[in-house]
Formats: structure tokens, C-alpha cells, sequence
């Protein structure tokens, strides 16, 4: 294990391999979420293929950071991007699926040499350094928002008055909505969740978040099975026996091979650069790589800026080590995923989650890496794991990172600002790159209207005006 180095990386073995199986069931979810987003319902030659291809992308990221990078990052197939490339790039743009994926393989390629020639590190040098300190703040309110949502079944919920409101913790006792007893039993499974992994982490107890996730596992199936007849219905229709094929395990190799692989290049190039497509729709088709290339760019940059401050990997300058290294590793997922056929691999930000367990090296994305191959042969198992269990560790990671705003600097108003702006604007509009984006917009704002030019960059104006663009033409 010398390549790790964890004895200069102040790691331990096996708090490595929790770490990365931590990471790994926090972000498992994304192995059935991708595809039922760009294939929809399961069952389909296109969600079991989209299924493989997000496995193995997954697998093949996670695996470059560990062993480029040595760092505790995973990588997979990014929320938000899947759904801009299933529904704006193939939906409302009409793109086919090869057409998008090939859009997906120029960007990665774009990632590729912009990070080889070093713009990428100076983008991240540019970000001033109390925006760089908001960013971890921001991505724990992000994650801690992610999981008390916990897609409409956690503790906040949608309101028509307020937009987002509490729960209805009586409706437990509706029996003659069932929905609504699983919305409100869900909600009740992550506080349990929560107070089990605090508890946990007051004594120091190894593995306290993987030891919460299974203890919210068991509350849900255990208490969902047994509290009341009407419960246990919703609950064993959830049960992934009940809806995964086991049958398609055998063939879901050849399915993927003839439906995903390399389809980007046969049918992707005829049905982007044919007929006169390519020419009709240069602007459009520009735009969707400039969108896919700069929100994951962001999110990438957000994502290990704020998990390396968590896990003490920043310097006194706000940069981290080997971030080159992580930045082409994303870059080579992103079109290599593409070539197996999903949408642009990104840093996760859950990646949190095995930090906060004590990963500090390459070896937990290296665990984390082999689960996502594992997966490839047990999906149905991956059921088993509902959203209200992982729920907690989300919100308990975001309580960990929050814990950065103390460094932020509230003295100079100038650069208060931009830091509210960006750990805010973050969970608000559900986009880590939106939150660095008006960080920066307001950060260059506040500087120039102060004449307080010398703390802006040459690279700050560019990437503020790029933002800008991006932001009025959609």
C-alpha cells in the first residue's frame, strides 16, 4: 500500500477501507437514480444499459483519483448534469441520446486540455480566499439540505405558501393516506438516524455514520414492516425484489454493449454532424458545452475545495495538494464516461462522508471504486439501502463542514458578502457552481465600487464575465 503513503498521509488502513465503504453506500444511490433520469422507468434495453455504463464510469473515476491523485474523492455520474442532459440537451433541445453523449465527450476533452495547460489551477488560485473558505460552509448546508429534503420524503418538505416548510408529523396516524404515512415515517427514520450517528460520534465509536445508515436501514424495513398493516404496504412495495429483474443481470452486459458503448462516435457523429445539423445548431450546441463545461468545472472545484478543507488538506493560501491530478482525473471520467454512455462524471460531494470517517488517501476512493464494480452484479440489493437512511449521514457530514465559517473573515464587508453570497446561494438554488459564481460576481462588484483593485485577478474578470454570459443567454 506504499502508493497511498499513509503513514506520510496520517492515515490508517482500516479507517481508509470504512471511509471508502462509507462513501460508497452514501452515493450508491446514484447507480439506480442516472438511469431512471436519462432512460426513465426501469426495465427498458436504455435504463440497463445507462445502469452499466454508470457503474463502470463511476468505478473508472473513483479508481483514476485514487491512483493519480491519491486523494479520498469518488467520482460518478453528476446530479443536475444528468437531469440537463436528459431533459434540456435531449429533451427540450431535441438532441438524441449518441448526439448528447458526444456532446458530453467534447467537453470532456475540453476539460482534458485545459486542465493539461494549467487554466483549471488558475481558475481555482483566482476564487479569493474567503470565497474558497465559504465554499466548504456552503456544500455543508448543500449535503445537510439534500438529506432533510431527501427527495420529498424527508423533514422539510414543499409548501405552496412558504416554498419549503416542516413535515406533517401527524399524518403518521392517516391511515387513509398511505403515501402520506411514508412521507412522515421516513421523516421520523433520518431524526432517528441522526441522533444514533451523534450519539455514536460523542464516544467516538469507529464507523459511527456506516453504523447510522444500518441502523436507519433496519428502522425502516424493521418498523415499516410492523407498525401497521397499512405502512407495511407502501413499504414492501419497495422492497427491490419487487421491481428489479434478476434475470437481466445475465444479459445486461450485451444490452449495454449494443445499446451505449461507443454510440457516441457511431451514431453520435452522424446525428450531430449530419444533414446539416451541426451548422443549424452551431450557437445552441456551443452553449451546451460551455454549460456542461463550467458547471462541472465548479461543482468539481467546489467539491474538493470543500472536502480538502475538511479534511485538512488546504493550505495557508486556500489551495489544496495534488489538484491538478484531481482535476484531469474528473476530466478523463467525464469523457470516458461518455464513451460508456452517461452523462459527465463529476467529483460527489458525499465524498464528505468518508472524510468525515477518517479517509485521508487514495485507498478510500480505491475501496469505494471496487463498490461501484460490485454493484454491477447486486444492484437489487442496492435497494435496500432507502434514501432515509443515508439521509442522516448527509446532514451530519453538512453539521461537520459548517464548521468552517469560523475562519471566514466578517471584519471587511467586501469580503463578507461574497462569502454569504456563496455558502447561501449554494443550498438556495441547488448548484455549488451558482454559488461560486455570484460569490465571485458579487466579490468583483464590491471590489471595484470600493477601488480595492488590487484584490481582484486578471482570471477573476474573465471567469465573472464568462458567468455572466452563461447566465443571460441560458
Amino acid at each position: 500500500m506504499s502508493i497511498f503513503k499513509l503513514k506520510e498521509n496520517k492515515a490508517r488502513f482500516f479507517t481508509e477501507i470504512l471511509a471508502g465503504i462509507t462513501t460508497f453506500i452514501t452515493m450508491a444511490y446514484i447507480v439506480v437514480v442516472n438511469p431512471s433520469i436519462i432512460a426513465g422507468a426501469p426495465g427498458s434495453d436504455l435504463y440497463t444499459s445507462v445502469f452499466v455504463a454508470t457503474c463502470l464510469a463511476a468505478f473508472l473515476g473513483t479508481l483514476l483519483t485514487a491512483l493519480i491523485a491519491n486523494l479520498p474523492f469518488a467520482q460518478a455520474s453528476g446530479m443536475g448534469l444528468n437531469a440537463f442532459f436528459a431533459f434540456t440537451v435531449m429533451g427540450a433541445n431535441g438532441y438524441s441520446y449518441p448526439a448528447a453523449l458526444l456532446i458530453v465527450f467534447i467537453s470532456g476533452m475540453l476539460f482534458i486540455l485545459i486542465t493539461v495547460v494549467g487554466l483549471r489551477e488558475a481558475v481555482i488560485k483566482a476564487i479569493p480566499k474567503n470565497v474558497k473558505t465559504a465554499i466548504s460552509a456552503g456544500i455543508g448546508l448543500f449535503i445537510a439540505f439534500i438529506g432533510l429534503v431527501n427527495s420529498g420524503s424527508g423533514i422539510v418538505v414543499n409548501d405552496e405558501s412558504t416554498l419549503l416548510g416542516l413535515v406533517d408529523f401527524s399524518g403518521i396516524t392517516d391511515v387513509a393516506n398511505p403515501a402520506t404515512m411514508h412521507s412522515v415515517f421516513s421523516a421520523l427514520v433520518i431524526i432517528v438516524g441522526l441522533v444514533v450517528i451523534g450519539v455514536l460520534h460523542r464516544f467516538k465509536v469507529p464507523g459511527a455514520i456506516l453504523l447510522g445508515i444500518a441502523a436507519s436501514a433496519c428502522a425502516y424495513w424493521f418498523g415499516g414492516l410492523y407498525i401497521n398493516d397499512t405502512l407495511a404496504e407502501v413499504v414492501r412495495g419497495n422492497l427491490p425484489g419487487n421491481n428489479v429483474d434478476w434475470s437481466t443481470i445475465g444479459t445486461q452486459f450485451g444490452t449495454w454493449a449494443k445499446t451505449s458503448l461507443g454510440v457516441c462516435f457511431t451514431q453520435g457523429v452522424q446525428d450531430l454532424f449530419g444533414n446539416g445539423t451541426f451548422m443549424d445548431n452551431l450557437f445552441t450546441i456551443v452553449m451546451v458545452i460551455i454549460s456542461f463545461s463550467m458547471v462541472d468545472m465548479f461543482d468539481t472545484v467546489g467539491t474538493l475545495i470543500g472536502t480538502a478543507q475538511k479534511a485538512n488538506m488546504i493550505d495557508e493560501k486556500g489551495n489544496m495538494p495534488r489538484m491538478k491530478e484531481a482535476l484531469l482525473s474528473d476530466s478523463i471520467a467525464t469523457a470516458a464516461g461518455a464513451v460508456l454512455g452517461t452523462s459527465t462524471v463529476t467529483t460527489f460531494v458525499e465524498s464528505s462522508a468518508g472524510v468525515s470517517v477518517g479517509g485521508r488517501t487514495g485507498l478510500t476512493s480505491l475501496v469505494t471504486s471496487l463498490g461501484f464494480l460490485v454493484a454491477l452484479f447486486l444492484s437489487p440489493f442496492i435497494g435496500y439501502i432507502p434514501g432515509c437512511a443515508t439521509a442522516p449521514a448527509l446532514i451530519f457530514v453538512g453539521i461537520l463542514m459548517i464548521s468552517s465559517v469560523k475562519d471566514l473573515d466578517f471584519d471587511d464587508i467586501t469580503e463578507a458578502i461574497p462569502a454569504f453570497v456563496t455558502l447561501t446561494f449554494m443550498p438556495l438554488t441547488y448548484s455549488i457552481a451558482n454559488g461560486i459564481a455570484f460569490g465571485l460576481i458579487t466579490h468583483l462588484l464590491l471590489k471595484v465600487l470600493t477601488f480595492k483593485f488590487k484584490d481582484i485577478s486578471i482570471v477573476e474578470i474573465i471567469l465573472v464575465a464568462l458567468f455572466i454570459v452563461k447566465f443571460v443567454l441560458g
